[in-house]
């Protein structure tokens, strides 16, 4: 788990195709790695993943071809710059949201505009995950845990201060970027507990949430 808060930006040093999917190498810029371990893992843009070589600079890492086909980075070459967060433990301060490290689609830049020190952004998202972003709700987008302060069924939109657009690669993102988001974790499960009976048989799709559903479940009066 992380908190969407980022701790480095790092760049991506080599991207090495091994048996049909690919091994990552990563510099981690600022990023502490006294404390990691093979096997630990760390965000990059939002991807969870698992560290199987240490180097005085950065890290290796595994990529599958799921992750490489839902994600962005399939689009990383050498140079590429990534935001980089080491997963939390007991102690760490929840100053973001719960994040996964799962991405669950790539989102696509469509405005970006100065408003005073900060920038305000569009972002086009998949249609399917319309439902998990409200308004003052939270949104990862590569990694950075951001607060959503419009949202239509296809788009949200953002308005990043100056502190997060220096401690990441926002800065830049202009139209057309793409972007790995991931919904927040609390919309996802809630859904799914609201589902009809039989949703894991069918993956979850059947019936959904209904006022009839919700009033046996006592969130609304019958």
């Amino acid at each position: 788990m992380f908190t969407g808060i980022i701790q480095a930006v790092g760049e991506i040093a080599a991207v090495t195709p091994v048996g049909g999917d690919v091994r990552l190498r990563v510099k981690s810029g600022s990023l502490p790695l006294t404390d990691v371990k093979l096997g630990d893992s760390i965000a990059t843009s939002g991807i969870c993943l698992t560290v199987i070589a240490l180097h005085g600079d950065g890290f290796e890492a595994d990529v599958s071809r799921e992750t490489l086909s839902l994600t962005t980075l399939g689009q990383w070459r050498p140079g590429t710059a990534v935001n980089l967060e080491k997963a939390l433990t007991l102690g760490t301060p929840l100053g973001g949201h719960l994040v996964s490290g799962h991405v669950d689609g790539v989102g696509r830049v469509i405005e970006r505009r100065d408003d005073g020190r900060s920038i305000r952004f569009r972002v086009e998202m998949p249609p399917e995950l319309g439902r998990y972003v409200a308004q003052k709700g939270a949104i990862c987008v590569d990694g950075v845990s951001l607060t959503v302060n419009g949202v239509t069924a296809s788009e949200f939109s953002l308005n990043v201060v100056p502190h997060t657009l220096a401690g990441t690669i926002m800065p830049e993102y202009g139209p057309g970027t793409r972007v790995n988001l991931e919904v927040d974790l609390v919309a996802r499960y809630l859904e799914r507990l609201l589902q009809r009976d039989g949703a894991s048989v069918d993956g979850g799709r059947t019936g959904g949430v209904s006022l009839e559903l919700l009033a046996r479940r006592g969130f609304v009066g019958e």
